[in-house]
């Protein structure tokens, strides 16, 4: 990409971790010297804010895919004109938590819309951008789902995709790992079944193997 930092995603499905393992990585490039910047999708600018709760929240069948891949487009281009784009060209590091892959796992593969009509949408609406390195933590179904449901507690109100059932979810897995199957180059695949130290250790070795010399 013709900017001056580095754009790296964490991705998985439900219960993975990510958000604890994004802020540990964001703490072991800031001791690297590096300037930091960690934001989400959906989200991560005030529009994009807006459009996550009609995305996360209500009943799982509140959209049907296609109007469910627009309103994260959407919200992804918006939140990348606002917020990503204008700290990589001030030489920031952004860590995304879920970026472009989620909508191809979640909608594309979970709800069956389909990787080339995911990439069309993709191209429509953010063109070629494309993150430098994809960190996709993997664990089964049973356990992300259990940790999920530990961690948010009854009445949780953004758990509408962990209320779709363990066959979306299991079909999600199987999206991640295709996904890195498909680009293989920039997508790399951490157990994240195990210890959260051991998981944190990976992908920080990951991330310094990929960009400090």
């Amino acid at each position: 990409m013709s900017v001056a930092g580095r754009f790296v995603t964490l991705e998985g499905g439900e219960g993975a971790g990510k958000t604890t393992q994004i802020r540990r990585l964001a703490e072991a490039l800031r001791a690297d010297g590096q300037d930091v910047l960690v934001t989400r999708e959906p989200g991560g600018s005030p529009g994009a804010e807006e459009i996550r709760g009609l995305i996360v929240s209500g009943e799982p069948g509140r959209w049907d895919p296609v109007t469910e891949a627009l309103l994260l487009y959407a919200a992804r281009r918006d939140h990348l004109e606002r917020t990503i784009r204008p700290a990589l060209a001030a030489g920031r590091w952004v860590l995304c938590d879920r970026f472009a892959d989620s909508t191809m796992a979640y909608q594309g593969y979970g709800h069956g819309l389909g990787r080339q009509a995911v990439l069309d949408l993709h191209r429509a609406a953010i063109g070629d951008f494309r993150p430098d390195l994809t960190l996709i933590l993997d664990l089964p179904v049973e356990i992300g789902l259990r940790r999920a449901a530990e961690r948010g507690g009854a009445g949780r109100a953004e758990d509408r995709f962990e209320r779709m059932g363990c066959a979306f979810h299991q079909r999600l897995r199987e999206g991640f790992l295709d996904i890195a199957r498909h680009e293989p180059g920039r997508c790399r695949i951490v157990d994240a079944a195990r210890d959260p130290d051991a998981v944190a250790a990976d992908l920080i070795a990951a991330v310094r193997s990929r960009f400090v010399p």
